[in-house]
C-alpha cells in the first residue's frame, strides 16, 4: 500500500473526516470507528510509519510524541487516574488491519488481562 491510499495518512490530510479529539505538530488523534470501549481513540503520527517497529527504527523522538500524545487524551477524556490500556498492534498476526501505526487509547471500563 503506497501513503497516498493510506486511510490514516487520508484523515491526516483531512481528505477523509473523523472525530478529531487531539491535535499537534506532528501527531493526530480521533476516535475509533469501531470502540470497544466507552473511550477508544487512536493516536497517529501525522508522517506514514506502517508499524511501530517502523516507527521505533526510524524514531527521532516521534514515538515519545505520540505516548505523550496518547496519555494527554487519557486525561482529556477523563480515563488518566483510573486507568487505561494504551495497545500497538503490529503485524497481520497481532490483528493489525492498518499499517499506518496507530496506538489504541482504550478506558473507561474494567479492562480483563489477558487481552483477546
Amino acid at each position: 500500500m503506497s501513503e497516498a491510499d493510506c486511510l490514516f495518512c487520508r484523515i491526516v490530510a483531512k481528505e477523509i473526516p473523523a472525530r478529531i479529539v487531539h491535535e499537534t505538530d506532528r501527531t493526530l488523534a480521533f476516535r475509533d470507528v469501531n470502540p470497544q470501549a466507552p473511550t477508544h481513540v487512536l493516536v497517529v503520527p501525522k508522517d506514514h510509519y506502517p508499524t511501530a517497529a517502523a516507527l521505533a527504527a526510524a524514531d527521532d523522538g516521534l514515538t515519545d510524541e505520540v505516548i505523550r500524545a496518547a496519555h494527554e487524551v487519557a486525561e482529556q477524556e477523563g480515563i488518566a487516574e483510573s486507568g487505561y490500556r494504551l495497545v500497538f498492534n503490529t503485524g497481520p498476526g497481532a490483528g493489525q488491519t492498518v499499517f499506518h501505526v496507530h496506538g489504541h487509547v482504550v478506558g473507561g471500563r474494567d479492562l480483563n488481562w489477558p487481552p483477546g
